[in-house]
């Protein structure tokens, strides 16, 4: 397939993020070979493992839809930055928001004094979410959300066993993962690991559910409505009722990881919007402050009230609250609301279905196609191929990343804000490679 080069504008201009990829040298180029020399020796190996086996490529820009190299090469974003660009990298509302707090107060003190934007953001979210008289826990990533989502449900109960799904991702601090299914991340850690969650299958029977849960000592069922770095899993339809109505029917609070598919993602505000699934507790982190860190967890009163004490918070962190993600938060929604980018995620979502759908009888290569909104997997025969894709992917100028718990799925994950001429490009060149893929199996 040829190179795209499309635009007469200079390759260091990115305008709104709305244009197509332009590859000037093969990645990764010669500067980004530089910078993972540079990479190897000064980061310790684990951080990035990408260093390990080969160069990798080295971001300078982002915006809108589009990632720029150090080498000059354009791209079309189809990871979102693992899903937190839902609203396009650098949004010229979240910039202002940046720039406008920088100027009044940059840091404050955690849970100790506050600010009014972490207020603003906290009623916000109070309203936005499908909890039930809610409360804000606000954390400074997505693992430390489900952290304080596990401990708010042993807090509250008082009991010591959570039911957690395989597959799953949930972080990979040490209580997120003890939830968290994948054996790599899991066993060089095994023995300091929380030691009563109970596992079932995802999207198992619900029958299985409610025998686990009549011995009423569950402190919480833990599940992603969708389950996202894992494979993008959907469960059966109903299935997420189901389990809420069994919680509700055995008194055990059910948290929902949103982190993920929250926030338009799959074509509603939250993927439980689809069921019409009201949780106890519900975690946002990812595409919330659109690009800086920060993590929430909103549960009922009735369970946050679990958190009082009379001396010092026993769950918090420096940098909780932060005023610049609180800012650039409130721009976020603000962004999400304005442009309908929920509906947007919804429309595409239903454009997408039939022409991504058909690969799965065109190309021998494809075993399985799933997705919502803008939340879609291409799952292939073996990981080799997988991970092949997504390098030719590349070298045509669009990122996007194999994955699952066996690496044969391929996400696409693309800003919300995705042009028309972006998404038929896309297709175009995922399809090609497609094509080479399958016919190169049918050589082997």
């Amino acid at each position: 397939m040829p190179l795209p080069n499309n635009s007469e504008q200079p390759s260091s201009d990115l305008r709104s993020g709305d244009l197509l990829p332009r590859i000037l040298t093969r990645p990764p180029g010669p500067q980004s070979r530089k910078l993972s020399q540079r990479a190897r020796r000064a980061e310790a190996p684990g951080i990035n493992t990408l260093y390990d086996d080969h160069d990798n490529v080295f971001w300078q820009q982002a915006k809108g839809c589009n990632v720029l190299d150090v080498d000059g090469n354009r791209y079309l974003d189809f990871t979102s930055g693992f899903g937190v660009a839902a609203i396009g990298h650098r949004h010229p509302d979240v910039e202002s928001a940046l720039r406008r707090q920088s100027e009044r107060l940059i840091h404050g003190l955690g849970d100790a004094m506050g600010h009014s934007l972490r207020i603003d953001l906290a009623e916000r979210l109070q309203h936005l979410v499908p909890v039930d008289d809610a409360q804000v826990y606000f954390a400074v990533s997505g693992a430390d959300a489900v952290e304080v989502a596990i401990k708010t449900m042993l807090l509250a109960t008082g009991r010591h066993r959570v039911l957690v799904f395989t597959p799953s991702y949930h972080g990979l601090t040490l209580g997120a993962l003890a939830a968290s299914s994948r054996p790599t991340f899991r066993q060089p850690f095994d023995a300091h690991l929380h030691r009563h969650m109970q596992r079932l299958p995802y999207g198992c029977s619900p029958r299985d559910i409610e025998k686990q849960l009549q011995g009423g000592d569950f402190a919480g069922v833990l599940l992603e409505p969708i389950v996202g770095r894992e494979g993008v899993i959907f469960p059966p339809p109903g299935w997420l009722r189901s389990v809420a109505d069994l919680c509700q029917r055995h008194g055990t609070p059910l948290a929902v990881d949103e982190i993920f598919t929250g926030l338009g993602r799959t074509g509603d505000l939250f993927a439980v919007d689809h069921e019409g699934v009201r949780p106890d507790i519900l975690l946002c982190g990812k595409a919330l402050a659109g690009g800086l860190p920060i993590g929430a967890v909103i549960a009922k009163q009735s369970l946050m009230k679990a958190w009082r004490t009379p001396g010092e918070a026993l769950h918090t962190a420096t940098f909780v609250a932060n005023p610049l993600a609180c800012a650039t938060a409130l721009a976020t929604l603000d962004v999400i609301s304005k442009l309908d980018l929920v509906e947007t995620s919804r429309r595409l979502g239903v454009f997408l279905a039939p022409r991504i759908g058909a690969w799965k009888d065109q190309f021998p290569c494809v075993v399985d196609i799933r997705g919502r909104g803008l939340l879609w997997a291409i799952e292939l025969q073996r990981a080799d191929q997988a991970s092949r894709l997504t390098r030719q992917l590349l070298e045509c100028g669009l990122m996007a990343l194999a994955g699952g718990a066996e690496g044969c799925v391929v996400q696409w994950v693309p800003p919300l804000t995705i042009t028309a001429q972006q998404l038929s490009w896309a297709l175009d060149t995922m399809q090609t490679q497609l094509q080479e893929i399958s016919n190169e199996g049918s050589r082997c």
